[in-house]
């Protein structure tokens, strides 16, 4: 750390409130809904595709125009500019235009005096749009079969997978099915443009990425960027669903915002949300894996296969990233692996909390975990065998070496503290005297690499003001969701200057105050944005450093900033009397900060390089319950280690650890993903049909602990990301399920157990044991 961080006050580290937690509890957090309509607002809803592939033969607009309170209705000829908001490759037209690709797609925008006029209109939309029915693609498996994928197949290789397989004392193949799993954000998409002078456009948009969205809205009219603003003071939730998938709502607002001249919002209900974006890739995975007789790995050779969808979106690097994480925490030799981003004619997916990488590393948990039952060994045994090392065999299959690994004193800690060993011989004992109720125990590390794994993406800016008052001004690039970013920003400019928290205020994301800014994802946010609010706030801090060391005639380190004060020697003067002395020196008192992630490269044709920073780790114990005859289970314990480096805000990072636990062990239990196999309709498009976990299935006792450790690269106050990386912690959950349906073979039989392991995959694994053992 330097010496202008050292000298400074330690707002940074303390477990502060949430910025906005006082307005949350008390209902007065505005979101975009929250907002005063301007006087001529109107609002939009969408006519979407009653099937799954189709020509697309026209529109009987005449018939939605006559109905009540209808304004106007778009479609794609009415785009002034280029059709398209694809994410990377332009394949997506905001509006269809020639052919529908999945059963929800929007093919035309009405615009009404109110919403229920809007929503009504919208509803006709399968009586209005003509379309010839083509053959559609709806399961992975029939893409993969087709070879129908959005991009080419991935391949990422290390050693003589092949040869070292042939060698392997043992070999275990098998396939793995994952589901997918729903954003659920509380705040549904949601777009207000309002039109400005001179082509102008301001739009209130629930996003994670607004300079994606003024670059799409600009394209899709026809204008500059420089002629969109886009705003966003917060989010209820996005989880990666508002990193792409917020653009065709932006967009079409924005649309019909310019051809009306006046303002239009599109909030879009929780169940049109649902069947118009899309989710988490399901993965399934085909691998064999080559072992010795400690379960240690000699050879992987793996097909992946995601679910991408009908467009591309961020399918290329969420694959990218499963690819990269197949190896989780374990050194793997010899490796093979391909990916396959399948394309079907559902809707398109895309950044989930992890992206991708929590597909990639629970593939080998569930290898692992069956090598373990194959050689009567404890899995946490079979674990420990693969570990990465700290001298050797510790480079990863991409090439970018594991420099700093606190697995094995993390995870010792863990199972000291949780007396893992003494529950394992516990657990057998209950399960010997319970012939319908199982327990079972599981306990799985991660690690988890931080940075865009596009080397470009990773850079931020922001602007720190300070006032003749003293007090502070911040506004960077990262969007607030409710996970606590502007929180630790304002925390590290206040650490940085000296003062307290009271006088640093973090303002409304805008791409009219920090240009060119990167997505609020890849668990990057706090790193980029509060390294480059901090250098904002160091530059202001070295100008009245010199200004106050050159007056005073004293070395510039007799200059201190600490407590909202300044020390000049033995002399103490307030922040504000500096401040205004500063200003009436005219002395700037302002300034931008910039900052880019160092030692990042990457060879995408190769998949070789080192494509992130730092690692986080962390390890979690899970004690579950199951009812084998209903396949209804309970989380009885769990207990999660987790390496958030020297932690800015204690009591975020945990919550944050919290979240992720239950959002990861809901995605692997209850949250199914079901889609007509004839129509290709999703069915589980609403609350009453799908179940994300409440408060009742968090466990009663429930162990959340930082783990003690500070990153050995340069991050802001030498933090981890806690964003994405503990929602592996629930592959523990999981595993323990497993676990538990495996002693109903008495731990010979391998329990064919799929994800999300509801009620009714928990009994068919049952029931596939029981089968086999008789």
């Amino acid at each position: 750390m330097d010496r202008l961080t050292m000298k400074t006050a330690t707002a940074a580290g303390q477990s502060l409130p949430h910025e906005s937690a006082h307005l949350h509890v008390a209902g007065a957090a505005p979101y975009i809904d929250d907002l005063p309509e301007l006087a001529g607002t109107l609002h939009c809803a969408l006519g979407l595709s009653p099937v799954a592939h189709g020509r697309l033969l026209g529109v009987d607009v005449a018939t939605i125009k006559a109905m009540p309170g209808v304004v106007a209705v778009l479609t794609a000829q009415d785009v002034p500019g280029k059709n398209d908001c694809g994410a990377i490759i332009h394949d997506e037209p905001i509006l269809a235009d020639g052919e529908v690709h999945f059963l929800g797609h929007p093919v035309f925008a009405v615009i009404a005096t109110d919403r229920e006029s809007a929503r009504r209109a919208a509803a006709r939309a399968k009586d209005v749009i003509q379309v010839e029915a083509l053959p559609s693609l709806l399961t992975i498996e029939a893409a993969h079969a087709a070879e129908s994928y959005v991009v080419p197949p991935m391949h990422l290789k290390r050693g003589d997978a092949a040869g070292a397989m042939a060698q392997a004392p043992h070999r275990l193949k098998d396939r793995f099915y994952l589901g997918g799993q729903e954003q659920f954000y509380l705040e549904g998409q949601i777009s207000y443009a309002i039109p400005r002078e001179n082509n102008g456009m301001l739009v209130h948009c629930s996003t994670q990425h607004p300079s994606e969205m003024q670059h799409h809205i600009a394209h899709a009219l026809g204008l500059h960027s420089h002629h969109i603003q886009v705003e966003c003071r917060r989010m209820g939730g996005g989880f990666g669903g508002k990193e792409s998938q917020s653009a065709v709502f932006a967009c079409i607002a924005a649309i019909a915002a310019r051809k009306l001249k006046r303002p239009v919002k599109l909030r879009v209900d929780r169940d049109d949300d649902f069947m118009i974006t899309g989710r988490r890739h399901c993965f399934i995975h085909d691998y064999e894996i080559g072992h010795d007789d400690q379960g240690r790995i000699l050879a992987a050779e793996v097909n992946m296969v995601s679910r991408a969808g009908w467009s591309a979106d961020l399918s290329p690097p969420v694959m990218t990233r499963a690819l990269c994480h197949f190896d989780n925490a374990y050194w793997l030799p010899n490796v093979s692996m391909h990916g396959y981003c399948a394309r079907t004619n559902t809707q398109s997916n895309t950044a989930f909390r992890g992206f991708g990488g929590p597909q990639g590393a629970l593939a080998v948990e569930v290898a692992l975990d069956s090598i373990a039952r194959k050689l009567k060994l404890d899995a946490l045994d079979v674990r420990l065998a693969n570990l990465y090392g700290l001298q050797e065999n510790n480079v990863t299959p991409y090439g970018q070496t594991v420099e700093d690994n606190v697995l094995r004193p993390l995870i010792d800690e863990l199972v000291a503290s949780s007396d893992y060993r003494a529950r394992r011989q516990s657990l057998e004992a209950f399960n010997a005297c319970s012939p319908v109720l199982k327990k079972g125990l599981a306990l799985t590390p991660l690690k988890f690499g931080i940075s865009f794994n596009v080397v470009h993406l990773n850079q931020a800016g922001a602007l720190v003001h300070i006032y003749t008052d003293g007090s502070v001004l911040v506004n960077h690039g990262g969007t607030e969701m409710g996970q606590g970013l502007n929180t630790k920003v304002a925390q590290m400019v206040a650490h940085t200057l000296g003062v307290s928290m009271a006088r640093v205020r973090v303002t409304a994301t805008d791409t009219a105050k920090v240009v060119n800014t990167s997505a609020t994802a890849a668990s990057t946010g706090s790193d980029l944005n509060g390294k480059a609010a901090a250098d904002a706030a160091r530059q202001i801090i070295e100008r009245l450093t010199k200004f106050l060391a050159d007056r005073e005639q004293v070395p510039e380190d007799a200059v201190r900033f600490v407590d909202d004060q300044v020390e000049i020697g033995s002399q103490k003067l307030s922040f504000e009397q500096v401040i205004s002395e500063a200003y009436f020196a005219r002395i700037q008192l302002w300034s931008d900060g910039f900052y880019t992630t160092p030692k990042l490269h990457w060879d995408r044709t190769t998949m070789q390089g080192r494509p992130f920073f730092y690692f986080a780790y962390g390890a979690a114990v899970s004690e579950v319950l199951v009812d084998t005859l209903t396949g209804e289970w309970r989380l009885l314990r769990a207990e999660v280690l987790h390496d958030a480096g020297q932690s800015i805000n204690p009591a975020v990072d945990i919550g944050q650890i919290e979240g992720g636990f239950i959002q990861g062990m809901g995605w692997l239990t209850s949250e199914e993903l079901y889609w007509h196999p004839e129509s290709g309709r999703l069915m589980t498009h609403a609350p009453s049909t799908y179940k994300i976990p409440t408060a009742s299935d968090c466990p009663a006792d429930f162990r959340v602990k930082l783990f003690d450790n500070i990153n050995v690269e340069d991050t802001i106050h030498r933090s981890k990301a806690v964003g994405e990386p503990p929602l592996l912690l629930p592959f523990s959950v999981f595993l323990a399920i497993r676990d538990a349906v495996s002693s109903v073979g008495g731990h010979d039989i391998d329990p064919p157990l799929r994800a999300p392991a509801t009620p009714e995959a928990i009994l068919d694994a049952v029931d596939a044991v029981k089968a086999a053992r008789a």
